[in-house]
């Protein structure tokens, strides 16, 4: 009897000490996740078997086993699967589910946010989340808009809410328009994106100042670039957030220190951000707030390890990316991962 009131116990605190695990929520550019089928509807012919990449079966497979790799090993490190997965660069809904087929992907039960974006490349944004830890309650695209340009065409902003332990969150990821023509060209675009996200958010928590909000994304600017510190009203430091400048983004202090996500020209870039509302970097409601990680001194991650990386040549230390022209690298992506994590 003894035995099994201990066996019962301890079966209650093991339950209990899963519960209370951290969320991880994760943002992933993952460079070009296209299938090998020609849809006519995009433009996609850079990926298919007869182009000059020879984008076949072997090698998007490789690729899907990759970015698993990835995205597992950020699980293990964390010891329990990311609660939200936001990616960018994706082709369409079936690429999500042959990167959730994969044997150790299958194994955190994901569920799939995805909309068709006008892109005319076809790439699209979307959302991976575990329904154990995240009570999904409605998604929706919003169509990216460029003032004076109606015709412009980009990704749209895909946003999703729901309830993590019970308390309201709203996520939003996006990849801004890119730096063709030349940064200070193509600024004013990625402006607009900054103050549409920045609408979004400051709309959702005028209906409800509960909930938290996640903006995450590919923005194609740094951390501390006027778009995310004007545009969406961010700040690097939770104690300089004030009425206007009500977000946080832990990767603007990161950039400060040197680190980056992607590298061009011999320096590194911070392109991949996470930011929360203010009610998630102070816990001003509820109690789930933005938490370090053990000996970290940033409240944001960026994942890497050495397999990531170019090992020899001329690009030695940058991202390993899939492509190099048309020669095929075997690698993961141009860009790599970052993270925060959540918790009482």
């Amino acid at each position: 009897m003894k035995k099994l009131l201990l066996s019962g116990l301890l079966a209650v605190i093991f339950a209990a000490c899963l519960a209370q695990k951290p969320h991880t929520v994760v943002f992933y550019n993952l460079e070009n996740l296209f299938d090998t089928i020609n849809d006519p509807d995009i433009n996609d012919d850079e990926f298919l078997p007869d182009s000059p990449r020879r984008w076949n079966t072997a090698k998007y497979e490789k690729k899907l086993s990759n970015i698993e790799r990835v995205l597992f090993d950020i699980a293990k490190q964390n010891k329990a699967f990311p609660t939200v997965i936001g990616v960018s660069e994706i082709e369409n809904r079936t690429v999500l589910e042959d990167l959730l087929a994969q044997p150790d992907m299958a194994k955190g039960n994901y569920r799939i946010v995805h909309y068709d974006s006008p892109d005319a490349r076809g790439v699209d944004c979307a959302f991976f989340y575990r329904p154990d830890r995240f009570e999904y309650e409605g998604s929706e695209a919003i169509k990216f808009v460029m003032p004076g340009q109606p015709n412009f065409r980009t990704r749209d902003l895909v946003t999703m809410w729901g309830k993590i332990d019970g308390e309201p969150f709203f996520f939003l990821v996006s990849h801004w328009p890119s730096r063709l023509g030349g940064k200070e060209a193509s600024a004013p675009k990625r402006m607009a994106a900054a103050m549409q996200c920045r609408h979004i958010a400051d709309s959702v928590r005028a209906a409800n100042p509960a909930v938290k909000v996640v903006i995450m994304g590919d923005l194609n600017d740094d951390a501390t670039d006027e778009s995310i510190t004007e545009g969406v009203g961010a700040v690097g430091k939770i104690k300089n957030l004030n009425e206007h400048y009500n977000m946080f983004n832990p990767f603007i202090e990161m950039l400060r220190a040197g680190h980056g996500t992607l590298a061009y020209q011999d320096e590194w870039n911070l392109f991949d951000n996470i930011i929360v509302s203010e009610n998630l970097a102070t816990g001003s409601t509820g109690e789930l707030k933005i938490k370090r990680s053990d000996n970290s001194k940033f409240y944001g991650h960026i994942f890497r390890r050495p397999y990531m990386l170019q090992r020899e040549g001329q690009y030695k230390g940058y991202p390993l990316r899939t492509f190099v022209g048309t020669n095929f690298q075997s690698g993961y992506s141009d860009h790599l991962p970052v993270y925060i994590n959540i918790d009482k």
